[in-house]
């Protein structure tokens, strides 16, 4: 069993490590869903930052939904 606390971190890399570079990869393209993915990893740093657990939760969600 995880928690929150472990599972953000691993969502936000996640996102930036493995889904970012595949959308730079394709170009212009990929330029919508870059600036959600950016918007959604600040939304998650900001509540980590503030230890706002209902919009931790929040980001969780938004970032796991990423594919």
């Amino acid at each position: 069993m995880t928690t929150l606390g472990d599972d953000l971190p691993k969502q936000m890399a996640r996102v930036r490590d493995v889904l970012m570079p595949q959308y730079q990869s394709i170009g212009p393209a990929g330029g919508f869903a870059l600036a959600l993915m950016r918007a959604s990893l600040d939304r998650a740093a900001k509540a980590m930052a503030e230890g706002d657990l209902p919009a931790m939760i929040s980001a969780y969600k938004e970032l796991k939904d990423y594919q």
